[in-house]
């Protein structure tokens, strides 16, 4: 594996985290948001991601974004009788969205994209070192 490949891996970390943050931005956006156009609260969006591998390659090429798909958890019910949105019980349902868990992924996504901007540096300061060995 050279540093091309190294440097392609972590690119596809990259681009993952990068997608991670936009769904947990999304979510932090619509924590209060009750009423979606397909009807209902929010549902916080999750990124599913897959190993990439190429069939005659042994190894992983890196990691890709499988999905981003919509949490089957329930959402949250209150009771707001002065909230437009609630049922003639007082009730209403809101987003299943918990700040302090999308702040929590945040810190991690962050933290992955950092390890993979730092894997990117790395593999390409190696490349660069490899091209002065060779002129010299």
């Amino acid at each position: 594996m050279g540093n091309f490949s190294a440097i392609d891996i972590s690119a596809s970390g990259l681009i993952a985290q990068r997608t991670r943050l936009d769904a947990i931005a999304n979510n932090i956006a619509n924590a209060n948001t009750t009423r979606t156009e397909a009807g209902g609260p929010y549902r916080r969006q999750q990124v599913v991601f897959r190993v990439h591998r190429e069939e005659d390659a042994p190894l992983s090429r890196g990691v890709e974004v499988e999905s981003v798909v919509e949490s089957d958890e329930a959402p949250k019910i209150v009771y707001d009788p002065s909230h437009p949105d609630a049922g003639p019980d007082g009730r209403v349902a809101l987003p299943n969205v918990n700040i302090v868990e999308e702040m929590t992924d945040m810190i991690s996504a962050t933290r992955a994209y950092e390890a993979n901007v730092t894997a990117v540096s790395a593999a390409r300061s190696m490349a660069s070192k490899a091209l002065e060995i060779g002129r010299g």
